[in-house]
């Protein structure tokens, strides 16, 4: 029987320092973590440092009794047409994969690439497509799953464009960002057919043309949510993602602690529900 587990973004917490996220999420209860650039993890120092700054985030996590359920490295410029700029964050990517590895990384996430203009699209798309193919060779190379995240101002804003990089890339996953293509207008059914293509899902409160709501005003329906992922066997950490740039796509200003707890709290209640159901 599937039992979905619960993860965090540290980056939910963005005033906060890394250590100071990690502490906040685990006294929320989490068991699970998502860590990224920022907060005090470079990722400079992690190229120059590989082991020392895996070390230094690893007594964090085990000071808190986490464990890691993705690292997520961005690198956004993977789609423009600047040949210098590109390749600049395929080598980033290859200079980084010796840190996610001294980390024990379950998978790394990226960026599919900044979107286009639509006279610029499939020249776009292949040039994401290009990267992303030389990126899932290090990675496997390495022994990490690599994934790319849907989200807004993206080459994936749409789930027919997730599953276009997909098709592209033999042996790349998606970190399936739920609430970006609920703000597209995608509805569940065409989002919840992305699912045995991830690796790692991420959800935040949201509605249509609003990247970020409050729980109470949320339009993702999480006990479907969590019963598709059951259903189909999803097998890796739902992960809590809040964003705090208030305004943006219309993103409700939160209290992260507040909707953390809200949301966890609601992902919870539908899971063991379902599970008592299925278990008669």
């Amino acid at each position: 029987m599937i039992m979905i587990e619960f993860a965090c973004h540290a980056w939910s917490f963005p005033d906060l320092t890394l250590t100071e996220a990690l502490g906040t999420i685990a006294r929320l209860g989490f068991r699970r973590v998502d860590v990224g650039g920022g907060q005090g993890l470079s990722l400079t120092e992690a190229v120059r440092r590989p082991r020392a700054v895996a070390a230094e985030v690893l007594t964090d996590l085990a000071l808190y009794n986490l464990t890691l359920s993705d690292l997520f490295l961005m690198l956004p410029r993977i789609s423009v047409a600047e040949d210098a700029r590109r390749l600049q964050e395929v080598e980033t990517f290859k200079a980084l994969l010796p840190f996610a590895a001294a980390l024990g990384a379950p998978g790394i996430t990226v960026s599919p690439g900044v979107a286009h203009h639509l006279d610029d699209d499939a020249q776009a798309v292949e040039r994401a497509s290009a990267s992303l193919r030389e990126m899932t060779a290090a990675a496997r190379a390495a022994n990490l799953p690599l994934s790319f995240a849907t989200h807004v101002d993206s080459m994936a804003t749409t789930p027919q464009a997730a599953h276009t990089l997909l098709n592209a890339v033999e042996g790349l996953t998606l970190t399936l960002d739920w609430s970006s293509l609920v703000y597209g207008g995608a509805k569940h059914e065409e989002i919840a057919r992305l699912i045995p293509r991830s690796r790692h899902i991420q959800v935040r409160s949201a509605a249509k043309g609003q990247l970020q709501t409050t729980l109470e005003r949320s339009k993702i329906d999480v006990g479907a949510l969590i019963e598709d992922l059951i259903v189909m066997g999803y097998g890796g950490a739902l992960s809590i993602t809040l964003i705090q740039s208030a305004g943006r796509h219309k993103a409700t200003r939160i209290s992260p602690l507040a909707e953390a707890a809200a949301l966890r709290d609601a992902l919870r209640e539908a899971r063991d529900l379902i599970l008592s159901r299925q278990q008669g």
